[in-house]
């Protein structure tokens, strides 16, 4: 009776291992990150991205108002909270590439993304970086890769969206503009992002200690193919990764969905 189930089972093998295979290459051919999402864990952000969260092997880009345009400092701290996550999920390090000398290290770590999760590659210029995003992109031993550009014309943004694909690499643009005319420029063209988001920073809110207040950051996000544009006040990530909506907020329904073209 043994030697017959065995026999079954042996006789089974090559089917299942064929339909393996062919799942195996359906997610090649589909870079391996189609249907995978990171939900923020906010009830409001995931409603409204399709799949209830940021889609894997995608590319994203994030921006600043104000001030925040140029130094890039808040959508600096969203993202890397965002790779942080990535970084303990898949286990492998981030590629940040850029062309300013500006990181500081301690401050993404306490937003959850440590020296020894982070890999910097840094370039002469937007083309560099780019390229640079490129190539990291179609590996599969990091966990994401982040740029830091100014311009990102039409057919360099596409072709970040195939390398994500094709590595199943999730990828993020942070758009630093060197003056008002070049944001001007670039904010309104269009985009091959899967979303992009805005991040500026807000008043505090009290947190009753004279002096101290809870860092808030508007996150809005501005496109999302298949999801639902909108706006939030969210307290800072924290060592984790993780953002919240501000207390102030909680009990109260969604701000009004907002149009943008992009």
């Amino acid at each position: 009776m043994a030697e017959r189930a065995d026999n079954i089972r042996a006789e089974d093998r090559p089917a299942r291992d064929l339909a393996a295979l062919r799942q195996r290459i359906r997610a090649l051919e589909s870079g391996g990150g189609a249907g995978r999402v990171l939900p923020f864990g906010v009830a409001a952000l995931d409603a409204a991205l399709p799949g209830g969260g940021l889609a894997l092997g995608a590319l994203h880009e994030v921006m600043g108002a104000g001030p925040d345009e140029e130094d890039g400092a808040a959508p600096a701290a969203f993202a890397a909270g965002i790779l942080a996550r990535l970084a303990q999920g898949a286990g492998g390090p981030v590629l940040w590439c850029l062309a300013a000398n500006d990181v500081y290290a301690p401050g993404l770590a306490a937003y959850g993304l440590p020296p020894q999760r982070l890999l910097l590659a840094r370039c002469r210029g937007d083309e560099d970086v780019l390229w640079a995003m490129e190539e990291g992109l179609r590996s599969a031993v990091l966990a994401a890769v982040l740029g830091e550009v100014g311009a990102l014309a039409a057919t360099a943004g596409r072709r970040l969206q195939l390398a994500c694909e094709a590595g199943g690499v999730t990828g993020f643009v942070l758009r630093r503009w060197r003056n008002f005319a070049m944001a001007e420029r670039q904010r309104g063209l269009p985009s091959a992002a899967a979303t992009r988001w805005r991040i500026a920073a807000a008043p505090s809110r009290d947190a009753g200690v004279p002096g101290i207040g809870v860092p808030l950051w508007r996150v809005e996000l501005l496109r999302c193919r298949g999801g639902v544009p909108n706006a939030w006040l969210m307290e800072e990530g924290d060592a984790t990764g993780h953002v919240a909506v501000s207390a102030e907020l909680v009990d109260r329904p969604a701000a009004p969905a907002r149009r943008w073209a992009g």
